[in-house]
């Protein structure tokens, strides 16, 4: 935050907030122009509530815009990495949502981002690493989403994560199989 500070300290209209982002958008009124994650909450959080709570703050036409790795192919929905600490305690586990990009852009129109767009960039043909980028891109329609409450979908107004799933969203995630829970993509794959 720091460091956002020192470089944009005259933005104006900015603000700066550090936090749990659902709690954030669960909690303010503010409605925005535009919603970002940059290998964040858009990877780290179920889309059932990401999603709405999303929505449920932009303004009509705002956008939401997110980045993460690609899914490893075959690996789709929830899945789960045990991040070591220290030597004395137990791992974190780190929950992140990989789709392929014609699945982002399904649940996103499911939420009322009616042309949403998603691509992978392929890494930098200088760079060592081989892995590209997600770069998804979705546009709020201009009617308000109903509220939905299903099993497993979560209201579009109040969004609850249970402790467990905000716990230990931060760091490098690894791969390996886990339950989809949210929203589920069409099974035509």
């Amino acid at each position: 935050m720091d460091k956002a500070r020192e470089r944009w300290p005259d933005a104006a209209g900015t603000e700066l907030h550090q936090g749990d982002a659902l709690a954030y958008l669960g909690e303010t009124s503010t409605v925005f122009d535009a919603v970002f994650s940059v290998f964040g909450v858009a990877w780290f959080t179920d889309p059932g509530a990401l999603l709405p709570a999303v929505h449920a703050n932009l303004k009509p036409g705002g956008v939401f815009a997110f980045s993460q790795r690609p899914p490893v192919e075959g690996c789709y929905g929830c899945q789960a990495s045990y991040i070591p600490r220290g030597p004395d305690e137990d791992p974190a586990i780190v929950k992140r949502w990989d789709y392929e990009p014609e699945i982002w852009c399904s649940l996103l129109k499911e939420y009322g981002f009616p042309e949403p767009t998603a691509t992978v960039l392929p890494a930098p043909e200088r760079d060592t690493r081989t892995t590209g980028t997600l770069l998804v891109r979705a546009v709020r329609g201009d009617r308000a989403q109903p509220v939905r409450v299903g099993k497993d979908l979560h209201a579009a107004v109040q969004v609850d994560v249970p402790a467990d799933e905000k716990r230990g969203n931060r760091g490098r995630a690894g791969h390996s199989a886990g339950s989809r829970p949210g929203p589920q993509p069409p099974q035509d794959q």
